[in-house]
């Protein structure tokens, strides 16, 4: 199949790989290589089902030696893992270690479907080895569903088994997404504090302007400096340093974004101001409205998008605007940042709206993406013919 740029895929599925007395290994590492060879002159993503990978399918470390030698026969690695990894996760590090000068060069994204915590842990301790750019390239997903973000799912062969896995993970889950976790303001809030309180709180707090301080500064710096930037709000950051802004803009302190370096900073910061707000940015009157849109005509969808927003309150129908406008420029250079209007929806679908009890279901989440995407690619259309104060 193909990503959301165009770029072949290929999937390894551990759960296919039989027991290791039962496996020619030197055909494996044949085949290997003849798939590889095909693709890696262009730009390519790999996709690795990580279950099913247990100790007796697990290739021997003597086979992952002999992997290193054909491989590094035509210069292909430059790295060299240390030999007493014999983990599960060995496999998954020696396979994508490939580097220079067509592996890993051409090798754009690697997603990791259903990792375990003890991946997680060892992929850290592994870190050092592994360059900074080569690692950035690495995304966990925890679901199926995820891939859909990044990849046109449907043209995956997905084995049963993975598929059954998925479904009892979720079933696990009982329906629900996680739930977000909010940390609740000060009582009372401090009159500078921005994340936690009502847009209606920081209007009166800020001399009567709509858009909110952190808002506008986020946006504008975004716009100044990331729109080209690959991967915007897709990419997470510092737990700690985010806290540390945060309470910055709380006590109403200057944040110079410059002095972090990191471009995703400001990006989780805006997702995090909107998923603090104690009522969604399209309150929670629009949920139901809004989970209809699945049902509403191909070619009326646009119209029932402008309908329902026409009845926001008017200082929710202006910071929205303000928020779909950059969204829409920021999907505007998908080009080089890879992220189109549809990849922004799943990022901030739940970020804009939520039901009013409880967390929102998993089927909630076509509708509340459809949504958000017709928003970010009907912009003018849909926020024509309203005005508002000041414009």
């Amino acid at each position: 199949g193909d990503d959301h740029s165009g770029r072949k895929v290929i999937t390894f599925s551990c759960c296919r790989m039989p027991p290791s007395h039962q496996l020619n290994h030197t055909r494996l590492l044949e085949y290997l290589k003849y798939t590889l060879d095909q693709y890696v002159e262009n730009d390519y993503t790999v996709v690795y089902f990580h279950y099913g990978l247990k100790s007796l399918n697990k290739p021997s470390l003597k086979w992952l030696q002999t992997a290193y030698k054909e491989f590094d026969r035509k210069n292909v690695i430059v790295s060299s893992w240390p030999t007493i990894v014999s983990s599960k996760l060995t496999i998954f590090l020696n396979w994508v270690s490939f580097s220079f000068p067509r592996y890993k060069k051409n090798l754009k994204a690697l997603y990791v479907v259903h990792p375990t915590n003890f991946i997680k842990i060892l992929w850290n301790i592994f870190k050092p080895l592994i360059s900074h750019k080569f690692g950035k390239k690495v995304t966990y997903l925890n679901y199926l569903s995820d891939l859909r973000e990044h990849l046109k799912y449907d043209q995956l062969n997905i084995p049963q088994e993975v598929i059954r896995h998925d479904e009892n993970l979720r079933r696990k889950q009982k329906g629900k997404l996680p739930p977000v976790v909010k940390v609740p303001p000060p009582r009372p809030p401090l009159p500078t504090q921005q994340f936690g309180v009502s847009l209606q709180y920081i209007k009166d707090k800020n001399k009567g302007e709509l858009i909110p301080p952190v808002m506008k500064e986020t946006v504008s710096y975004l716009k100044r400096k990331g729109l080209q930037v690959e991967g915007l709000f897709r990419r997470s950051a510092s737990v700690q340093t985010i806290k540390d802004v945060q309470k910055l803009y709380n006590q109403g302190k200057s944040v110079n974004f410059d002095d972090y370096h990191d471009i995703h900073i400001p990006a989780v910061i805006l997702k995090t101001f909107l998923r603090e707000l104690p009522q969604p940015l399209l309150t929670f009157e629009c949920y139901d409205h809004i989970l209809e849109i699945t049902s509403v005509e191909s070619s009326l969808r646009v119209t029932r998008c402008k309908q329902i927003i026409q009845g926001l309150p008017e200082h929710n129908y202006v910071v929205l605007k303000y928020l779909i406008c950059f969204l829409h420029m920021v999907s505007q250079e998908s080009l080089y940042n890879r992220m189109t209007a549809s990849s922004l929806a799943c990022v901030f679908g739940f970020n804009l709206i939520w039901p009013s009890k409880g967390t929102a279901s998993l089927s909630a989440l076509v509708p509340l993406n459809l949504f958000t995407e017709l928003l970010i690619d009907f912009y003018t259309n849909i926020f024509s013919s309203r005005t508002v104060p000041g414009e």
